[in-house]
């Protein structure tokens, strides 16, 4: 390389590293900003419906808006740029308390964290409306704390002191317990109802509500699994004014497989509101007390018969159940070595506690084996409804013994046996 292209570079070198320093020297340093005034202004309001019925538990969403705003900036090239803005709601807490409305708040005061100027958050509590409530608005009280910055003191170029403050606030939201219709049972009868059976249930209800139901009708239904069904589930009331009551009788009936006890039923009225609305009013479960099945027993002594006869047998029948029957008929099943031709018998009304006596018709076989039978016997009946019913099948035992005074079949055969061989014995020696 020759001395002048060595110059030549050199000096270019020295030329960019000229304009580098300029460039430093006179470009300005990035500025700092800070606003001279702001801090939150919060606002709350209930999204969604704030109305509400007795007795309802609701999910209540509170939207907090931060309308905060910055108003004065300023951009040095001296200021520290702070952390945080002074519009900033901070570790923010929401809660909210009953006051003097008929509710409980079954949640707890919400963490929600900073809200922005110029942004919003939610939070949801879960509220227990009383069953009592009456109708009408009511204030709740809603409690926010939160932190903000409140200064920020710089006192050198690389140092700065912040001061923050914690600040209530207290308002109250507004709800409203609408109108409604609510059931109070005030009496509770039953007729006939029993397990196994079709009864009556008679309901005297009053509406302890502040809302005049028209059109109403009163409904009841099952209550989950429990045994009692019900046959006609609804009555027509009509008018339902606030404190006035109604009686009304429903049919209904017990599953075979229960137990005597008592069991839920629910209960519940639909009406029309002021409004011409069709509503329903919360159910109540009440407690309906059945009786114990109606069952027969057998309680005479084994019938007893001898083999080739026909005989006429007495049997005992006791309604041990806790319910009359009425138009009952007895029925015996012959089986070998029985038959019949009037295996039925009328016993008539039976009251718990009481007896009958059935008489039947048995054939004995001649063949039939000196033993102790068990016959098949039912009793087809009426209940309190006049639904019939037949019941469980109960045994009549019959007693098959040798006939008193007379040949049995098997010492017939013997003398008839030794009376052929005498005539055999006889006749060889005549011969």
């Amino acid at each position: 390389m020759s001395i002048s292209s060595c110059v030549k570079q050199d000096g270019i070198r020295v030329f960019l590293l000229i304009t580098l320093v300029i460039a430093a020297i006179t470009t300005p340093a990035l500025a700092g900003e800070k606003y001279l005034y702001g801090s939150p202004d919060l606002r709350v309001a209930i999204t969604g419906t704030n109305e509400f019925t007795p007795g309802e538990e609701a999910t209540v969403t509170v939207r907090v808006e931060n309308t905060g705003l910055n108003i004065v900036k300023i951009a040095r090239s001296d200021i520290i740029t702070r952390d945080d803005s002074p519009d900033i709601a901070k570790m923010m807490n929401v809660g909210l308390s009953p006051g003097s409305a008929p509710l409980t708040i079954k949640s707890d005061n919400q963490m929600i964290g900073d809200v922005h100027g110029g942004s919003s958050t939610t939070a949801s509590f879960t509220i227990q409306f009383n069953e009592d409530a009456v109708a009408g608005t009511y204030a709740v009280p809603i409690r926010i704390e939160y932190t903000y910055l409140s200064s920020a003191e710089q006192y050198a170029d690389d140092l700065i002191r912040y001061t923050y403050s914690t600040k209530v606030i207290e308002e109250n939201l507004r709800v409203v317990v609408k109108p409604d219709v609510r059931l109070l049972i005030t009496d509770i009868t039953t007729e006939a109802l029993n397990v196994g059976t079709e009864g009556y249930v008679t309901l005297t209800v009053q509406n302890v509500g502040s809302e005049d139901a028209r059109s109403a009708t009163l409904k009841i239904e099952r209550s989950g699994a429990s045994p009692l069904i019900p046959t006609d589930a609804s009555a027509f009331i009509g008018d339902f004014s606030a404190g006035t009551t109604a009686t009304r009788t429903f049919k209904v009936s017990v599953s075979t497989n229960a137990e005597p006890g008592e069991y839920p039923l629910t209960v519940l009225t639909e009406y029309k509101d002021r409004n011409g609305q069709i509503k329903t009013s919360e159910p109540r479960t009440v407690g309906i007390r059945t009786g114990g099945k109606i069952e027969f027993t057998a309680i005479s002594p084994p019938a007893i018969v001898s083999p080739g006869q026909k005989t006429t047998i007495d049997v005992e029948y006791k309604n041990v159940g806790e319910a009359p029957v009425y138009r009952a008929t007895a029925r015996i099943s012959a089986v070998d070595p029985f038959t019949s031709n009037d295996d039925t018998a009328y016993l008539g009304d039976l009251a718990p506690g009481e007896t009958k006596v059935a008489r039947y018709i048995l054939n004995v076989d001649s063949g039939a084996t000196e033993k102790i039978y068990g016959l098949d016997s039912e009793i087809r009946y009426r209940d309190a409804l006049d639904n019939t019913q037949i019941s469980k099948t109960m045994k009549v035992e019959v007693e098959v013994v040798p006939r008193e005074g007379g040949i049995s079949p098997m010492l017939i055969g013997a003398l008839l046996v030794i009376a052929l061989a005498g005539g055999y014995w006889y006749y060889r020696k005549r011969k």
